[in-house]
């Protein structure tokens, strides 16, 4: 691509970024529906309580609590010993700080591993939940509100046969989408890793990554294909990836567990926003302002090849599609 192209989707790119990003930020529709749906209020409460009131306030007495206390008692270094002849025992240091170790990985094996596991399983049930509560909220606040969601889900979702037939390409499509977006996971956390643009590189397929998952309940709902909302996805990809940027900002100001902690707090808040969110009606609205076409970039392309490989170590796989 030469300096010209590159200009003319900058414009557009930043255009639509923004865009995402504002849509993302419209924090407000969260309370609007909370308001209108008390099972989506409770969800909503249950993932604060969860995440925020146990996850997040073990993990802060821990680290401004016990961890101090222990240091207090079993100090690791000699100058922190309340008799000076202690030093002289060079393995006293050594032992405290074995033991205060020990402690704290038993803290880890015991509370906060098993607290993750947990929350992950349950917050990822709620999800659903707060996604589902979410669309009957907008069915009952309008009979056509679902019809002017995405007009492109409508439309195509219509292609899916009915019956057995439907629901089996169903199933099929949701094993192949979980066992893509799990490759395109770990492809991410392997490009976080090169060096001087990898960061960078990583925070965007991270802020894509997310922002699919957001969109992804609306669109299963609506039953709309993978081939489609893939299409749709990297087609308008700088929207997406302006929408998915708030929910990734955690993981890098936050420990592994802080940033899973808040990132589970503020993951179905983003959920909503999404599923209020009409994306093709956006981006149509935004094309006189930027002027220009946004170039599609196959972001799960390496992701797509890869799932294919592995698919292809199943013959009954393989068969059936």
């Amino acid at each position: 691509m030469d300096m010209e192209s590159l200009a003319s989707q900058a414009k557009p790119a930043a255009v639509l970024w923004l865009a995402g990003f504002l849509q993302a930020a419209r924090l407000h529709r969260v309370v609007s529906f909370c308001v209108r749906s008390r099972p989506l209020s409770i969800r909503i409460a249950q993932c604060f309580l969860l995440n925020g009131f146990i996850f997040l306030g073990s993990l802060l007495t821990l680290k401004s609590v016990i961890i101090p206390i222990l240091s207090w008692i079993l100090p690791k270094q000699c100058d922190q010993l309340q008799g000076q002849h202690l030093c002289d025992h060079t393995g006293a240091v050594a032992t405290y700080s074995f033991i205060h170790s020990v402690l704290i990985e038993i803290f880890y094996v015991f509370w906060f591993y098993p607290l993750y596991i947990f929350s992950f399983i349950l917050s990822t049930l709620w999800y659903n939940d707060i996604a589902k509560h979410a669309l009957d909220v907008v069915k009952c606040k309008s009979p056509d509100a679902t019809k002017a969601l995405d007009a492109h889900t409508i439309s195509e979702s219509i292609d899916r046969p009915e019956g057995f037939d439907g629901v089996a390409i169903g199933i099929g499509e949701q094993l192949y989408s979980i066992l893509l977006l799990t490759i395109f996971f770990v492809e991410v956390s392997v490009i976080g890793y090169i060096p001087y643009f990898g960061k960078a590189l990583n925070f965007l397929l991270l802020s894509l990554m997310y922002a699919y998952y957001c969109f992804e309940y609306k669109w299963n709902f609506f039953a709309v294909s993978l081939n489609n909302r893939l299409d749709f996805f990297e087609s308008n990809w700088a929207f997406f990836a302006g929408f998915g940027s708030p929910c990734v900002l955690p993981i890098f100001f936050f420990s592994p567990l802080a940033s899973y902690g808040v990132m589970a707090i503020l993951y179905p808040l983003f959920v909503l926003t999404a599923t209020g969110t009409q994306a093709e009606k956006v981006i149509d609205q935004l094309k006189p302002l930027h002027g220009g076409k946004l170039q599609r970039i196959p972001v799960f392309f390496i992701a797509k090849r890869l799932t294919t490989q592995v698919l292809q170590l199943f013959p009954e796989a393989q068969k059936e599609q």
